[in-house]
């Protein structure tokens, strides 16, 4: 029996995630998941589960160290990426193996303008982009990028997937918006945009518009390669969230994924994001897995973690990819109670 603590556990991955952990086809597996939600599906799906801190709390690692030794748990994986900096600070502490990259590497990853200079720096193509504070910053700079002849987008410098991510396009309908589409779309005016935020305070990124198809390469790195990963599309996009994958043979990809894993030192878990032919997030957290019968990169990791398969022998499964193999993500409830 292996103890495994899942956080996030009422992200939309988990239930995939904890699903794919018991049908490893080798052992039987008891889930702990830990969540800040009381509703997440992780309260229904593990063996057992803890409300917890935030992860960005102080006292997140502190309740995880304790629940390692009283749920004798085996293997700490972390999904969402907010758990990432104070797991990765603490990672020495916990007695059992935590899959989470240096506090160093977590940090440059998170900082999108860092990672953004990072990849101009070893030649992988990324966004031009502008770091700025407050709405007169994003003005100047959106003008500087080229509008309002051509949109460009602005997020937040530390944020996690699409959180604060906005088009600024001087061609947007808005009156289609407020009568078509569902609330929270992306394109705005720079005008309005200026309106509401901030002068000062955040720190934010104005960058060029990536425009093409989604593609993402996901693995498990050893701090200076890729030991096994492919890439994938990324497409049906709904609320944010891709909804639809396509395994991919890209060389190419598989080549830029891993300059940005040695310039990074990532660890674990991977996942790199592009856009067209703009790599626009460096996630060093597990994301979405296309998963096989017969290669389940969860289970592999939690292997690799207790030392019962070598990185030598993770590579030699690389022929095991097959491209075209396709997941389609879907909604799902639970009934329960009273």
């Amino acid at each position: 029996m292996t103890t495994i603590l899942v956080t996030a556990a009422g992200a939309p991955g988990a239930a995939r995630l904890f699903r794919a952990l018991r049908e490893n086809g080798e052992r039987d597996v008891r889930l702990v998941g830990v969540d800040m939600a009381e509703r997440a599906v992780g309260r229904h799906l593990c063996d057992t589960f803890h409300l917890v801190p935030r992860g960005a709390d102080p006292s997140f690692a502190d309740v995880l160290l304790d629940l390692v030794e009283r749920e004798g748990v085996d293997v700490v994986l972390p999904q969402s990426s907010h758990d990432l900096p104070h797991l990765a600070a603490r990672r020495g502490e916990f007695p059992v193996p935590v899959l989470v990259s240096s506090p160093e590497t977590v940090r440059r990853s998170n900082d999108k303008a860092e990672t953004y200079a990072l990849l101009q720096r070893i030649g992988v193509r990324g966004p031009d982009f502008r770091r700025v504070t407050g709405a007169a910053g994003v003005a100047a700079a959106a003008r500087e990028l080229g509008y309002p002849e051509r949109p460009v987008c602005f997020k937040p410098v530390f944020s996690s997937g699409s959180r604060g991510f906005r088009v600024l396009d001087p061609a947007v309908d808005r009156a289609h918006q407020l009568l078509y589409e569902r609330p929270g779309a992306v394109a705005m005016r720079l005008e309005e945009a200026v309106e509401l935020l901030p002068e000062d305070g955040v720190d934010l990124l104005v960058m060029e518009l990536a425009v093409g198809d989604e593609r993402t390469v996901d693995g498990i790195a050893d701090g200076a390669r890729i030991v096994l990963g492919h890439p994938k599309t990324r497409e049906g996009m709904r609320a944010g969230l891709a909804m639809y994958f396509v395994t991919l043979d890209d060389d190419g990809l598989m080549d830029t994924a891993g300059r940005i894993v040695r310039e990074l030192a990532i660890e674990w878990f991977f996942n790199i994001q592009l856009v067209g032919e703009l790599v626009i997030e460096v996630n060093p957290r597990i994301s979405t897995i296309v998963y096989q019968d017969d290669l389940n990169l969860p289970w592999l990791a939690v292997k690799r973690a207790l030392g019962e398969i070598s990185d030598e022998e993770l590579a030699s499964l690389r022929s095991r990819v097959l491209p075209g193999r396709a997941a389609l993500r879907h909604f799902d409830q639970l009934e329960f109670g009273p």
